[in-house]
């Protein structure tokens, strides 16, 4: 008997079997987009699968299996009272560490405005260079969020001899220990105090739009930050404000509040360097997704318990 799981969209997807029997990946559609029969949904963090779709799956659908390690594109509650479990893919986390570092040094050095600078004709004997950026090494680095992803940013912080300060919803005291970081009690704590400000949280209800017009007036002068979380973690209009009134100095974006779509004052914006969401995109990491998301719904469909459960909080 073959197993049914429909996908949220075409992902190129190699056979695979469960107890012995094949598994068939099947795109959905407008007319049917998840069929009775079907055991799971796989779905990606550009998929919404909210409460109304939630509602509409049949009743043989027991997993909802996300491609990314948020799940914020998921009503978990919705899943919850129908019995759905619901899983990611929890290894990303030293790829998208590795794109934050990268977003560090590229908006603290002003990588984009040189290369624009460079690639534009504009580098002579004569001309004018583009502005002087800030040193990273020895500065002050504040994590938001200190799970995987901010502790990966944290081991690569101390090749840069950088203080890390973090706050986060639970305290690690084993961790800090091991990583030299030092907890702070508020977010307006942290960032009064370092000069770079990486957000590392998940997005929920409370952490929506958390670096808000307010916030930002407490960043240290000459602050940098980095977003590879979450795009509604941050009110991009007062950003872009604070950057084109030079309260921040830069700011490093990988992620964004309307995704595939910018907000053009951040288009503009010469000190702003800004990724399309590419955290996790490297071969070794999309590798290590889609057989992290094989072995999901291979667990689920032989023992009914997917290996990386996420329960609504």
């Amino acid at each position: 008997m073959t197993q049914l799981v429909v996908l949220s969209r075409e992902l190129p997807l190699p056979p695979v079997t469960a107890g012995g029997e094949p598994v068939e990946f099947r795109t959905g559609n407008e007319d049917e987009a998840v069929p009775v029969g079907a055991r799971a949904y796989c779905s990606t963090a550009l998929d919404p699968v909210d409460a109304a779709f939630i509602a509409s799956l049949p009743g043989t659908v027991g997993l909802i299996a996300n491609i990314g390690v948020g799940v914020d594109n998921i009503d978990l509650e919705a899943a919850a009272s129908r019995g759905i479990a619901v899983s990611n893919t929890p290894v990303v986390a030293e790829d998208t560490a590795d794109l934050a570092f990268a977003l560090i040094l590229a908006a603290c050095r002003h990588v984009g405005l040189g290369e624009r600078h460079l690639r534009g004709g504009a580098w002579s004997d004569t001309g004018a260079m583009p502005d002087l950026g800030s040193r990273v090494h020895g500065k002050t680095l504040g994590i938001v969020g200190f799970g995987a992803i901010g502790q990966a940013v944290a081991r690569r912080a101390a090749g840069f001899d950088m203080p890390v300060i973090y706050t986060s919803r639970t305290r690690k005291p084993d961790i800090e220990t091991e990583l030299k970081a030092r907890f702070v009690d508020s977010l307006e704590e942290l960032v009064a105090a370092a000069d770079i400000v990486s957000l590392h949280a998940p997005l929920t209800p409370d952490t929506r739009m958390l670096i808000d017009a307010g916030v930002l007036e407490k960043f240290k002068p000459g602050a940098v930050l980095v977003n590879t979380a979450r795009g509604a973690l941050v009110d991009e209009a007062a950003l872009a404000d604070a950057l084109a009134a030079g309260r921040l100095a830069a700011a490093g974006l990988d992620v964004f509040e309307e995704e595939p779509r910018v907000p053009a004052a951040l288009l503009r914006s010469g000190n702003a360097v800004l990724t399309p969401h590419i955290g996790s995109a490297t071969h070794e990491c999309r590798g290590d997704m889609v057989t992290r998301v094989l072995g999901n719904i291979v667990a689920f469909l032989e023992t009914g318990k997917p290996l990386d459960r996420v329960e609504a909080v």
